[in-house]
């Protein structure tokens, strides 16, 4: 038998290192370009002097009299920033709860139910997605004007479900193809009933795609601010995302405060998505038929 020639093993060893090194490179490249502008805030934040920030690796002097003055609510423009920190939670859960609500029982509807020329439905939610959000702005806060909803997280939360959910039905309706009939078929003859088959067996086999939908609708929520600006005037009523443009009305914006709420403010996304990482490792374990 004709062994290899110990050169080319040797340039083929030799051609993987480099392709290894030139991975690890770009890792660091690409890694370090998207946590430069979080390192910038908190730069910012821990310097008093945001606003004469000369570019240094490391402020002269940091502190955390920024976060201190957000948690204690001490300067005028964050009186109420925990009141106003709780509405953005709100707006974004009840998003997210909704969207995946929604999504869950049209496409378990579309695709389990075999609803006839269902696909009318799918392709008529995707028309939303024709022209941009922004250009439905005036309309929607005529029509939430006149239903007496100006000024209400209903509002926002009514406008975010409805530019979130079809994506949530495409995305429900593609994955639900992957779960047999057969488990349906089988609930059914044991006396289920269509809801105790979506409740039992469908969503807990969904549980990837709702997660990845329902982080979808939430981050869509969380960073919203148009529809947010519009519809939500009152102190009480208002999010974070619209208090801190009240910072840029001020005559001395202070940067550190600003910088300092935004670093809070992404908190809460992060948080749920690492909450909700296991039930999608939890769902595709799921899916495996016995025979």
């Amino acid at each position: 038998m004709r062994r290899p020639h110990p050169g080319r093993h040797l340039g083929y060893r030799q051609r993987r290192r480099l392709v290894t090194v030139s991975k690890v490179v770009l890792g660091v490249v690409l890694l370090i370009w998207t946590l430069l502008p979080v390192y910038n805030m908190l730069l910012m934040a821990l310097d008093a002097d945001a606003d004469e920030f000369t570019g240094s690796i490391w402020p002269p002097d940091p502190d955390l009299d920024s976060f201190r003055s957000v948690w204690t609510e001490d300067y005028w423009l964050m009186a109420h920033f925990w009141h106003q920190f709780g509405n953005s939670i709100f707006l974004g859960v009840a998003t997210m709860v909704l969207t995946v609500l929604i999504g869950s029982l049209t496409s378990f509807s579309l695709g389990r139910m075999r609803l006839h020329k269902g696909w009318i439905i799918t392709d008529l939610s995707l028309l939303t997605y024709v022209l941009p959000t922004t250009f439905l702005v005036i309309p929607f806060v005529h029509i939430m004007h006149r239903y007496g909803l100006s000024d209400s997280l209903w509002a926002v939360i009514a406008a975010e479900v409805t530019f979130a959910t079809p994506y949530a039905i495409l995305i429900l309706h593609q994955y639900g193809k992957l779960i047999p009939m057969d488990l349906d078929e089988a609930a059914k003859i044991d006396g289920a009933s269509p809801f105790q088959v979506y409740r039992l067996i469908y969503m807990p086999l969904m549980a990837p795609a709702l997660v990845a939908v329902g982080v979808y609708a939430l981050l869509l929520a969380w960073n919203e601010y148009i529809y947010q600006y519009l519809l939500l005037s009152s102190t009480g009523n208002m999010t974070v995302a619209v208090m801190i443009n009240q910072f840029f009305d001020s005559d001395e914006a202070p940067w550190n405060y600003m910088m300092a709420i935004a670093i809070i403010y992404s908190l809460p996304p992060i948080a749920i998505f690492y909450a909700l990482r296991r039930f999608m490792v939890a769902g595709l374990t799921l899916g495996g038929v016995k025979g």
